[in-house]
């Protein structure tokens, strides 16, 4: 049957249902664009995290908080103070980017959740790095409480706080990154449970404790730290006369590390998407 008729001098045109029959199967829409989706998968994950996270934001902040008191009472000022401070909200971030988005994506695998976003008309990328954006951002607030109080507690300048602007996008994307790969890697909820937990343990111990006082081996397992570099730049901007070329060689590396973080993230996404 042709796919137009004539009846009656008015010409028909067939349905695409009928043109599915004749010739095969209908074309089908075309795939959303990154940046849609990417704003999508964002704005929808954020929503979720902000009645789902609020009090675990609170407990990450407190506990960072409670560290800067602790220390406090061992260390006077002079670049230890700096440390436990950067280390300190820095600790934020690792603690919602990578302990709870290796935690979400486990349970997402475990629980049959990626099969919903495979079956979206979305890349892989906007699914990861939506989510790995909404959490990073879920993080801002209690850094920026982390780190003044840290600096009224340890009587360091305000001047510059400012850097937070780039090193909570920038950890955060690579703490995120590593965080969401753990959880997809991992065979079994429970695994990216404890992978998020130790992660998150790392950031603390290797962050807040000052650099000289660890060992030369943990401090080389330190360097590997992506949020090593975030506390880096952060501290340094608290000297009287920052050494801003080294500032903005600790970003750079904390951007290198995440953009390398999220593209693992993506590949283990559609590893166990396709599962």
């Amino acid at each position: 049957m042709p796919a137009q008729a004539v009846t009656g001098g008015s010409v028909v045109t067939a349905s695409p249902a009928a043109e599915a029959a004749q010739g095969g199967a209908a074309t089908l829409a075309p795939r959303a664009r990154l940046l849609p989706s990417l704003a999508a998968v964002y704005r929808a994950q954020l929503s979720r995290a902000r009645v789902a996270r609020i009090p675990l934001l609170f407990v990450a902040t407190f506990q960072s908080v409670g560290i800067m008191v602790l220390m406090r009472g061992v260390v006077d000022g002079g670049a230890e103070a700096r440390a436990v401070v950067a280390g300190s909200s820095v600790l934020v971030v690792a603690f919602v980017a990578l302990n709870l988005l290796a935690q979400y994506f486990g349970q997402l695998r475990a629980s049959g959740g990626l099969d919903h976003y495979a079956t979206l008309p979305v890349p892989p990328a906007a699914v990861v790095l939506g989510a790995a954006g909404a959490y990073a951002s879920f993080t801002v607030p209690g850094t920026i409480v982390t780190a003044v109080t840290g600096s009224v507690l340890f009587q360091l300048p305000l001047t510059h706080l400012w850097i937070l602007a780039a090193v909570v996008p920038l950890a955060g994307a690579a703490l995120a990154g590593l965080g969401a790969a753990l959880g997809l890697l991992a065979p079994r909820q429970e695994l990216a449970t404890l992978l998020g937990q130790l992660g998150m343990s790392a950031a603390l111990l290797l962050g807040v404790l000052p650099a000289d006082r660890l060992p030369r081996p943990i401090g080389w397992a330190r360097d590997l730290l992506p949020s090593t570099y975030g506390v880096e730049a952060l501290a340094r901007t608290f000297d009287a006369r920052p050494d801003w070329t080294a500032v903005g060689l600790d970003l750079a590396v904390c951007a290198v590390v995440g953009v390398a973080s999220l593209a693992v993230a993506t590949w283990a996404y559609r590893r166990a998407a396709v599962r």
